[in-house]
């Protein structure tokens, strides 16, 4: 199972933690309430050389991969699935990416991935792995292709 295609245009991707309860259920719950166009599928089930993403940066985040090849991680990856969804889901969606939401929504993000394995759902297999060495600030900040939004 991987991305699908709309022809030549490629559908964005959100990519998951498969391999972690809470992740998975939230990923349920986004395909079941928020009507995105996007491919809602687990990291371990693609080819994510050629989505242009690292092991080391889905297993740390939620991935957003935009038709366009813009990447997009953590709290700004949610605020693109809000943003493609539409309709109710975009003022969420762009309240999360302009500052200082999108620093408070990325701080209410790690707080909840740090913890993930605690959360409804969670087991030890979702504890988050040790990164390779800490972010500036304790955060991950997210990884852009393509145009800049600044």
């Amino acid at each position: 199972m991987g991305p699908r295609d709309r022809g030549a245009d490629p559908l964005p991707t959100f990519l998951f933690d498969g391999d972690c309860g809470f992740c998975t259920r939230s990923a349920q719950l986004i395909e079941r309430w928020i009507p995105t166009n996007a491919d809602v599928v687990p990291w371990q089930r693609v080819d994510l050389a050629a989505l242009g993403v690292t092991r080391t940066q889905t297993e740390h985040e939620v991935v957003w991969i935009g038709p366009d090849g813009r990447i997009d991680g953590g709290a700004q990856a949610i605020g693109s699935l809000l943003l493609d969804s539409g309709g109710m889901w975009l003022v969420p969606g762009a309240v999360i990416r302009i500052p200082p939401f999108r620093w408070l929504a990325q701080l209410v993000y790690r707080v909840i991935a740090v913890n993930r394995y605690r959360l409804p759902g969670g087991t030890p297999a979702c504890a988050l792995p040790p990164r390779d060495g800490p972010a500036p600030g304790g955060l991950r900040a997210s990884r852009r292709t393509g145009p800049s939004d600044a």
